[in-house]
């Protein structure tokens, strides 16, 4: 979308951008940009706060009266006000690991464990935003795991969709299901502590982070630049060194 900017600019159509990631957002200089300090997929803030939600919005629409250039990238000074964890939250109970590869069905057992709280999430909120990918969240599991197997990247399980988006899209999936889970109930857990038990507790976690060290090591640059800037959120990739 920072590309984009520019040539909707040569159009006389002015643009502001929301970034998630600075370096990324600094390498394609957009017109204007705001970057937040939030999780991947939260360009926004948390969910269910409009009126934080209305903060970002109006802090992005302000670089419009800003003068300086070609490029302003400015910061949003707030963190996530979710940021505080809920000491009353529990992380859902999953099936004990099995030590050795990542497998298809070791994925498959917990999401399994995981669907009970997924359902109570969905009649909780009367929505998901798992489906970008158009799979199962089993499947998106398979699919994961034929990445990892050591042999040559799986074929696309969708038609008109590259083998590299359908992976980036299950692994959406993958995400939004587990994060949903985590967070059905009353309690209120911050998006660390979601984040925390995702990447440090769930094979899901394990998966995925083994999936960007494939791509940083993959001689296909389109796969490097996928697997290394958008499986991991950046703040995860610096706590985990």
């Amino acid at each position: 979308m920072s590309a984009l900017g520019h040539y909707l600019e040569e159009e006389g159509i002015a643009t502001v951008a929301i970034s998630l990631i600075r370096p990324q957002t600094e390498n394609t200089k957009p017109p204007r940009a705001l970057w937040v300090p939030f999780e991947l997929g939260r360009p926004f803030g948390p969910p269910g706060d409009p009126a934080f939600q209305k903060r970002v919005i109006l802090a992005a629409l302000r670089l419009l009266e800003r003068d300086g250039g070609p490029v302003v990238i400015d910061d949003f000074p707030d963190d996530d006000p979710r940021a505080k964890p809920d000491s009353a939250w529990r992380a859902p109970p999953l099936p004990v690991a099995t030590p050795g590869a990542i497998s298809a069905a070791g994925l498959e057992r917990e999401i399994a464990a995981l669907q009970p709280a997924h359902d109570r999430w969905v009649t909780q909120y009367g929505r998901s935003a798992v489906g970008l990918s158009g799979l199962s969240v089993a499947e998106c599991a398979r699919y994961v795991a034929a990445w990892l197997s050591g042999g040559a990247p799986p074929p696309s399980p969708r038609d008109g969709f590259s083998a590299i988006l359908a992976l980036r899209f299950a692994v959406d999936d993958l995400k939004a299901f587990y994060l949903e889970a985590g967070a059905a109930g009353a309690a209120k857990p911050s998006s660390r502590q979601l984040g925390d038990w995702l990447w440090r507790d769930t094979a899901a976690g394990a998966a995925i982070v083994a999936l960007r060290g494939l791509g940083l090591a993959s001689g296909d640059e389109r796969v490097k630049a996928v697997l290394g800037n958008f499986m991991v959120p950046a703040a995860r990739v610096a706590a985990m060194g």
